[in-house]
């Protein structure tokens, strides 16, 4: 019998996705679970199974092709007689053809143990033996196809990489041979701000200038989905409220607890999600005649990726987790973002979105409103202003403009800056709530 291998969908907004790597050549014996190939998908990499046991018999779409979710990709024979058979309705398909309606015989990858590996993010610089799923080392896209060129045994291989993750660096040193740097400069452990700007809320990687070639550049499959995002985004009647916050009390909390792993991310997530609790409406979403409440506060923050485009890796239940545990969490998830390792429930579950140019030293600016939420707040710049006193006087505190974007069909005027105020409230004068 000859089953075909189609594009899965790894997330709800996938329309197409791009091969990485086969992991397995024609006539190679595949295994029920085994993975064959690497897809990339709006913004991860994730491992792609076989549901069949037989002989991968043609490969349809090479590495590098970016395929149509449901179209088939390769045709697997269950047994050896049968492959010159697969190869003759591979060729009755044609190349790229829309494959016929019949369950996917692929389904994505288990995750890669990221809760179940350890309560805590794994420092890199303590490598561990990477533990198997199924009995399958835990590895990159790069580091499996490297480690097949090298010809090196990735089972008990000590992994480098978040939760002990085997990468490209640990396979070249399996094999003897020296790492070859990155081509991309790697962030900095912790984001470095001019003395006047408040700590950003994301770390940043410098974003390296394109050739002046006159050549247009393909775009990533992130990038399209960013572009996909934001034409949607184009649809919804949206306004936009700026408030200026005294940032001083956060600004000396921040020296507090900074030495205890705490990150600005966190610390105002936290405020976020804390004011979000009094003004649900502002966690709210649009749906077809109705507001669609709801039942988590998950704060999407905005990360720009090295190779271009962005993502929003998500903190669940911030107004419910203590600081500590989110600093954590952010480490994590922003590793394993940058990495391409994360799962569509970490990156797809916001309900409100926090984004941060304040780093850079912007002033001001709006950011534009996520699919699927009601609101996106652009943070800027911490900085030093003369600002009037009560009693008359001219003093100095530190003060950033934070301005929401709304979705007017559930938000109103007085929504917004009622959750503005509070936001500012808690900030300016109840700093002692987020470290509870």
């Amino acid at each position: 019998m000859i089953h075909e291998v189609f594009m899965p969908a790894l997330s709800s907004t996938m329309t197409e996705g791009k091969i990485v790597s086969w992991e397995k050549a024609p006539g190679d014996k595949v295994e029920k679970g085994e993975t064959i190939l690497i897809v990339e998908s709006d913004k991860a990499d994730m491992d792609v199974e076989s549901f069949n046991e037989g002989f991968l018999a043609v490969v349809i779409s090479e590495a590098g092709s970016a395929v149509p979710v449901g179209e088939t990709i390769a045709l697997i024979a269950e047994t050896e007689a049968e492959i010159e058979e697969a190869k003759a309705k591979a060729a009755s398909l044609g190349s790229g053809a829309p494959a016929a309606a019949a369950p996917a015989p692929v389904a994505a990858a288990a995750p890669a143990p990221v809760a179940a590996a350890a309560p805590a993010p794994v420092a890199a610089s303590a490598p561990v033996a990477s533990a198997g799923t199924n009995g399958r080392a835990i590895a990159s896209p790069r580091a499996r196809k490297l480690a097949k060129e090298l010809k090196v045994d990735l089972t008990g291989l000590v992994g480098s990489g978040p939760h002990g993750r085997i990468v490209a660096e640990d396979v070249e040193r399996a094999a003897g041979r020296a790492p070859v740097a990155p081509a991309v400069t790697p962030a900095a452990s912790a984001p470095v701000a001019a003395p006047v700007v408040a700590a950003p809320a994301i770390a940043a990687t410098p974003v390296a200038l394109p050739p002046l070639s006159g050549e247009a550049k393909a775009m990533t499959t992130l990038q399209k989905a960013v572009v996909n995002n934001m034409n949607q985004s184009l649809s919804v009647p949206v306004f936009r409220v700026g408030y200026t916050i005294t940032t001083d009390k956060l600004d000396a909390l921040y020296k507090q607890v900074k030495s205890k792993g705490v990150t600005m991310t966190a610390l105002l997530a936290k405020a976020v999600a804390l004011a979000l609790r009094k003004y649900p409406i502002v966690n709210a979403a649009y749906a077809p005649d109705a507001i669609q409440y709801r039942s988590e506060i998950n704060v999407a923050v905005a990360v720009a990726m090295p190779d271009g485009g962005l993502i929003t890796p998500v903190l669940r239940n911030a107004d419910a987790t203590d600081l500590y545990s989110l600093s954590r969490q952010w480490k994590d998830l922003v590793d394993r973002a940058r990495a391409k390792q994360l799962q569509p429930d970490e990156y797809t579950t916001g309900t409100f979105t926090l984004s941060n140019l304040g780093m850079f030293g912007v002033d001001r600016f709006d950011a534009i409103l996520p699919p699927g939420q009601g609101a996106i707040l652009a943070v800027g710049a911490s900085k030093p202003q003369v600002v009037a006193t009560k009693d008359g006087m001219f003093g100095v505190k530190t003060q950033m403009q934070v301005n929401l974007t709304a979705d007017h069909r559930i938000i109103y005027g007085a929504d917004a800056a009622s959750f503005l105020k509070e936001l500012a409230d808690v900030i300016e004068n109840q700093t002692a709530s987020l470290t509870l």
